[in-house]
C-alpha cells in the first residue's frame, strides 16, 4: 500500500492506532506483498526521522479481505502489556458484518470447536476431542434484514483464526462475499466483514480507550443497510 494511504486514528509515544484496508496483509506473510506492519514502520520512520530498523510490535490480527480497527505497539513495553491483555481478555472487538440468509435467532452467542489444517489454510468445525481443536465463542446481533441479507454486529469471546467466518457459515448464513467458507450460498462480492470497534486499555497510562471506523457504507453491500450501531 502507499504510504499516503495509511490512516491514523490515534497515535502517542506508546501505541498507533490504524484502519487497515481490506484485502491488504495486517503484517508479511508468504506472498511477500506490502503490508499494513510495514507501512507503519516506513510512517515512523520517516515522520521522525529514524535511523536503522524501527519497532512496531503487532498485537492482534485481521484476515487479508477483511478491514477496520487495528492497534499497534511502538515500544517492546507497549507490545506486551498489550498481548498480556489479549490473552486476559481485555479487549473488546467488535464487527459489522452481512450475512447471507437470515439466522433463527435474532441474538445468540455461538460456540463451537474449530480446527486448523495449515495445508489449505481452511478452518473446520470440529469435535472438542480432535487434535488441534480449539473452543471458540462469540455474540451477534442481528440490526437489520434487507434483500435476503442480515446486518449482524458481532462481539468477540475468542480470537481463532477465521472465527467469524467459519461459525457464522456453520449456521448457513456466511458472511457476504465469503467464496472459501460459503459455498453456494454465498453471494460473490468483497468480503463484507468489518471490524468497527476496539476498545481496550492503554498499556502506559491505564485509560480506558475505544476507537471505532464505519465500514465502506456506499459500497455494496453495506449501502443497503441504515442501522449501524451509534458511532
Amino acid at each position: 500500500m502507499e504510504d499516503n494511504e495509511l490512516i491514523i486514528l490515534h497515535e502517542d509515544n506508546h501505541i498507533i492506532v490504524v484502519l487497515k484496508p481490506q484485502n491488504i496483509a495486517c503484517c508479511p506473510d508468504e506472498s511477500g506483498d506490502d503490508n499494513l506492519l510495514d507501512a507503519v514502520k516506513r510512517y515512523i520512520k520517516t515522520k521522525y526521522e529514524k535511523p536503522g530498523n524501527v519497532f512496531v510490535g503487532l498485537v492482534h490480527r485481521l484476515d487479508r479481505p477483511t478491514g477496520g480497527v487495528m492497534v499497534f505497539a511502538k515500544t517492546s513495553k507497549a507490545a506486551a502489556r498489550l498481548t498480556e491483555q489479549m490473552k486476559n481478555g481485555g479487549f473488546e472487538k467488535r464487527y459489522l458484518a452481512v450475512l447471507c440468509g437470515s439466522p433463527s435467532k435474532k441474538k445468540a452467542t455461538l460456540e463451537n470447536y474449530l480446527r486448523k489444517n495449515s495445508v489449505n489454510n481452511m478452518v473446520y468445525v470440529c469435535t472438542q476431542t480432535e487434535e488441534g481443536a480449539k473452543f471458540a465463542s462469540l455474540d451477534y446481533e442481528i440490526l437489520e434484514e434487507k434483500d435476503g441479507l442480515s446486518l449482524a454486529e458481532i462481539n468477540l469471546n475468542t480470537g481463532r483464526t477465521h472465527q467469524i467466518r467459519v461459525q457464522t457459515a456453520a449456521i448457513n448464513t456466511p458472511v457476504y462475499g465469503d467464496m472459501r467458507y460459503g459455498g453456494d450460498k454465498a453471494v460473490r462480492g468483497k468480503l463484507a466483514l468489518w471490524a468497527y470497534s476496539l476498545r481496550f486499555t492503554h498499556p502506559v497510562t491505564g485509560e480506558k480507550l475505544r476507537f471505532v471506523a464505519e465500514p465502506p457504507v456506499d459500497g455494496v453491500p453495506w449501502k443497503k443497510f441504515g442501522k449501524f450501531p451509534e458511532i
